[in-house]
């Protein structure tokens, strides 16, 4: 779904926070849920929720929940400004000691993270013809 047209204020107050732009360099490199945010960022849960509902509202990130669990990414389709932004984050962001500090324990991270990993299509139990004779 495609984000509407961003109010500049909106989308420059979301920037303008350096948790907020910590949390967005983060999910620059993919879906990541809130309790892998916690950790990485070392807040509490109720600030880092409270930051990407002021990052959703702003059309910068999306949720997607699978039960319990809130994973958020970047908006898939961001307007020319929020593309503009989030490329300055990505690049010109990306060598302040905290950020990369930030990447190396999320990288970390996903191999061990709290949430669970993407759910994968169930497959059909296999059969073999023996299996009709031991019924």
């Amino acid at each position: 779904m495609k984000s509407p047209a961003p109010s500049p204020d909106r989308a420059f107050r979301a920037f303008a926070d350096p948790v907020r732009l910590r949390i967005l360099h983060l999910l620059a490199d993919g879906e990541t849920c809130v309790g892998d945010l916690v950790a990485v960022l070392d807040l509490p849960q109720p600030t880092v929720s409270r930051h990407l509902r002021t990052l959703r509202e702003a059309g910068l990130v999306q949720v997607r929940r699978d039960g319990r669990w809130a994973h958020y990414s970047l908006t898939a389709e961001p307007s020319p400004l929020e593309r503009r932004l989030l490329a300055c984050v990505r690049g010109c962001l990306g060598e302040f000691p905290e950020l990369a500090a930030d990447r190396e324990r999320a990288r970390a991270l996903r191999r061990t993270g709290c949430c669970p990993p993407r759910p994968r299509t169930p497959r059909a139990p296999r059969t073999t013809p023996c299996d009709a004779l031991a019924r």
